[in-house]
């Protein structure tokens, strides 16, 4: 049981996740009044990562629904193993046998067959999907349904009534309801505008792109090695990219990827030719390579320039000392 705000942040914190106070908020609220937490805001933001995170802090099983276009409820909730239901009619084909043989019309036939279907449709040939599986676990899970805004309308309605009641129908098991209250996640990179229906049913938080500090902190934790000097001129020119008119900005896993990139590659500053070899770590379009050369043109550190404010051949914009002059 949560006793505080603090307590999520710190359990949160033992899985190296670094809360603010709205998120530490959200998820107190969540766990306490039993409501799915909706998290919103651009990819790479640490969504999904809070999900992960919540449930290697509380020791509960992560079950992962993955969304996508054409995703249905059979993909997400159940299917019948129709081959091994065959299976077991071709063994029990002399049994088949016994109890049809006798009968003197199809529709005799039929009927006793249909007093046996039970037999082939019950939880011995039921194969659960991540839905299923979190409404039935023997001990509470953490329910993450990932990217939900690109799953179809139709399937965000058959959701409601896994949010309102946690509890789903299968028509020939009847309704199913959760053995333990799962702890949910939805996750939304905002490429449409999901129902108030959904939203009703959820608490709702916006997770944007951390400030230039909370961000170093995040790297200063996952990327230990990395000089701090270096680590901060690296976060400082992800937050000037962030400020471009780029087609995907930097998220921060791919600062992260960035700043282990310059770990690996030794790097003592952020020089021109670093800066060169390794913008495309951090920028996956070539339109938007080419602009932020274009814009950080003479910004990075050069060995043969020391940093004095004196010399007549330090540029006028760019990176220097500790902060971007413009």
């Amino acid at each position: 049981m949560l006793t505080s705000i603090s307590d999520v942040r710190d359990r949160l914190a033992t899985q190296q996740y670094i809360a603010s106070d709205e998120i530490a908020t959200a998820m107190f609220l969540a766990d306490r009044l039993g409501k799915p937490l909706l998290a919103e805001g651009p990819a790479g933001v640490g969504k999904t990562e809070l999900a992960k995170s919540w449930a290697g802090a509380t020791g509960r099983e992560l079950i992962r629904l993955q969304c996508y276009e054409g995703l249905d409820e059979t993909k997400a909730l159940y299917e019948w193993e129709y081959a091994k239901q065959l299976l077991y009619t071709q063994l029990l084909r002399e049994k088949l046998s016994d109890l049809l043989g006798d009968a003197r019309t199809l529709r005799e036939a039929a009927d006793r067959l249909a007093s046996e279907e039970d037999v082939f449709f019950s939880e011995r040939f039921l194969l659960p999907r991540p839905l299923l599986r979190a409404l039935t676990s023997e001990q509470p899970v953490v329910l993450l349904i990932d990217e939900i805004d690109r799953a179809d309308a139709e399937f965000e309605a058959f959701l409601l009534e896994v949010l309102s009641d946690f509890q789903v129908s299968v028509p020939e098991l009847g309704t199913i309801k959760a053995r333990h209250m799962p702890t949910v996640l939805l996750t939304s990179n905002n490429t449409r505008e999901l129902s108030e229906a959904l939203k009703r049913r959820c608490l709702y938080i916006h997770i944007d792109y951390p400030d230039l500090e909370n961000e170093l902190r995040v790297v200063q934790l996952k990327v230990p090695g990395l000089a701090p000097r270096l680590a901060r001129q690296a976060v400082e020119l992800v937050q000037r990219l962030r400020g471009m008119d780029l087609k995907k900005h930097p998220s921060v896993s791919e600062t992260l990827d960035w700043a282990r990139a310059l770990l690996e590659l030794n790097s003592k500053q952020l020089d021109q030719a670093t800066l060169d070899n390794t913008l495309s770590v951090l920028l996956k379009y070539e339109s938007d390579i080419q602009r932020a050369r274009r814009a950080l043109q003479g910004g990075a550190e050069r060995p043969d320039r020391p940093d004095r404010p004196d010399r007549p051949d330090r540029p006028r914009g760019g990176y220097r000392g500790g902060e971007w002059n413009n």
